[in-house]
């Protein structure tokens, strides 16, 4: 049953909380936080909002109208399992005070306003979501970037290259090898403790977990499932398990990275991300079709396919995403579909009962804007469905065998962040349709986002050296 703010404040004095910690979403995806004494927290923060200064969030109020809201939503009220005092974290949407609307750079906001597009839609009145996101776990990590040269060094006990450790507790010896971290029991999986306890501080703040292990990184990949969840509340839930993954790594000494490739050599870490459409509480994309599927998610699966490269600039967020999805590797860069064919960009999972039938995108990772992402492709989606975009003839063979002639054929995602923003530009009028995205904030994005390639062009790499030190 959703919460309402009564049952907030009672929930305040029934588990005696001294704190209110107000969260909120940037453009990047990373999440902010404000936090205010119990005291000051009553029924009129719910009516008013909670006054911030915008123009220290990147890529939203220039300085001269700074001035914004943080509206709580009293469904996401949890309390946090980190802190030594009782604090109650809630989610918020960020407001205009000049004429108390959403602001249309607030990641949440968009996401709410994608909700109500599908339901004026009539195409359906939920849109459910249930991404997969890797992540790995080391012991730790330092990197410096300077003008006197650069480096990155990680920590891992189980890492391959840490066999030959002299450590002081001595050196346990049992390690995965090299794409070998799943799915080996302890020894070999130090982390499980560790991940029990994300699982339990996950289902403390209402987060339902449905399984958890280690993944193919040998150094500490793990992965943690978490029950699929209309749109913006698998947002927020989605920020919840990175704050969790987060903190309970740093109290058990560690450190936790969703970064897609943080290792050479070895997997990336991706986010698939499952998805249907329902109305009346019927699975639109149950069918007779191709592997079960209806006519309408062919079609949906054609709008992913059609807009993929734009979407790469909006789930794929990074420079470093691109050092994930490359060519001749086991990475999902082919545009096609498939019935349990990993090596698709979109892939059908095997479902015995027609009620879970879903598609799984899986080119995103997990450094995207949750509420931004599963946006866009659910708006992409839209489009295939409103247009009768068909997604071609499925490809069941393993995609990296194929002939050369054919493997030519079957379109690719973007090779670098640069030219998903240039798709992004050329390609986003599928996402300004009900006033989901406002050009303006797409714009905005867009410029955060070449002011990172900026920053990654200008810096010398080492494996420049490498390469061209003595020619």
């Amino acid at each position: 049953m959703a919460m309402t703010p009564d049952d907030v404040l009672k929930l305040v004095k029934d588990k005696e909380v001294k704190f209110v910690d107000f969260r909120f979403t940037d453009t990047r995806g990373k999440e902010q936080h404000v936090t205010v004494p119990v005291k000051y927290f009553n029924k009129e923060k719910f009516e008013q909002g909670h006054a911030f200064d915008g123009s220290s969030i990147a890529g939203w109020k220039g300085i001269q109208a700074s001035d914004m809201l943080l509206m709580p939503d009293p469904v996401s009220a949890r309390m946090d399992p980190f802190t030594d005092e009782p604090v109650l974290n809630i989610s918020c949407d960020v407001y205009e005070p000049m004429d108390g609307k959403p602001y249309d750079r607030c990641p949440r906001s968009i996401a709410k306003k994608a909700e109500a597009y599908l339901k004026s839609t009539g195409l359906g009145d939920v849109a459910y979501f249930g991404p997969e996101p890797e992540f790995f776990i080391f012991d730790g990590v330092t990197w410096d970037v300077g003008m006197s040269g650069c480096f990155v060094k990680i920590k891992s006990e189980e890492a391959p290259w840490s066999s030959g450790i002299d450590y002081e507790s001595g050196n346990m010896g049992h390690r995965a090898p090299v794409k070998g971290g799943y799915f080996p029991v302890p020894p070999t999986d130090t982390l499980g403790d560790i991940r029990n306890a994300m699982v339990l501080a996950l289902e403390q703040q209402g987060v339902e977990v449905e399984v958890h292990h280690h993944e193919v990184g040998a150094m500490g990949q793990c992965e943690i499932g978490t029950r699929f969840a209309p749109l913006v509340q698998r947002a927020d839930w989605m920020q919840i398990l990175k704050y969790t993954v987060w903190n309970t790594a740093a109290s058990y000494g560690k450190t936790a990275t969703f970064m897609p490739k943080p290792v050479v050599g070895d997997n990336g870490s991706g986010m698939h991300v499952h998805q249907s459409l329902a109305k009346g509480g019927q699975n639109l994309f149950s069918g007779n079709g191709y592997a079960g599927l209806s006519d309408l998610a062919l079609h949906y699966i054609g709008g992913i396919i059609k807009h993929a490269k734009a979407l790469n600039a909006i789930t794929c967020p990074g420079t470093n995403s691109y050092k994930r999805l490359v060519p001749g590797f086991e990475a999902p860069i082919n545009l096609a579909y498939s019935s349990r064919n990993r090596s698709a960009a979109v892939r059908v999972p095997l479902v015995p009962n027609p009620k879970g039938r879903r598609i799984e995108v899986r080119f995103p990772d997990p450094t995207c804007n949750p509420y931004l992402a599963f946006t866009a492709m659910m708006m992409a989606g839209l489009d295939g469905i409103q247009n009768k975009i068909k997604p071609g003839d499925p490809i069941d063979k393993n995609l990296y065998d194929l002939p050369p002639e054919i493997a030519a054929r079957v379109p690719k995602v973007c090779a670098s962040l640069e030219q998903a923003l240039e798709e992004l530009e050329k390609d986003h009028e599928f996402l300004t349709r009900g006033g989901v995205f406002s050009k303006d904030m797409l714009q905005a994005y867009m410029a955060l986002k070449e002011e990172e390639l900026t920053a990654f062009r200008m810096q010398t790499h080492p494996l420049e050296f490498q390469m061209y030190y003595s020619l």
